[in-house]
């Protein structure tokens, strides 16, 4: 793993997304840098995310909410966690 990104937002799923705005408090937000540690065990939940010196552990689900900017491409954390 290891692989590392830049937060480019959180999509909301639709008004007052709970989800998605306890993400932005934990600070994904926009141009953060974000580093995939690890994942759960054959790629499964849950996976370990870095953002500064904080680690969380997030489900797939809410990491496919975060979109990143990984080697000039758009992705998300979930998707970036599947291929590498």
């Amino acid at each position: 793993m290891g692989t590392s990104a830049v937060v480019l937002g959180v999509d909301d799923n639709g008004t007052d997304d709970a989800i998605a705005q306890r993400l932005r408090d934990l600070g994904f937000v926009a141009g953060e840098p974000v580093r995939i540690a690890a994942h759960g065990p054959l790629g499964a939940d849950p996976l370990l995310v870095q953002i500064g010196y904080t680690r969380f552990a997030l489900r797939r689900a809410e990491a496919a909410r975060v979109r990143i900017a990984l080697n000039e491409a758009v992705t998300t954390i979930a998707t970036a966690a599947a291929q590498g």
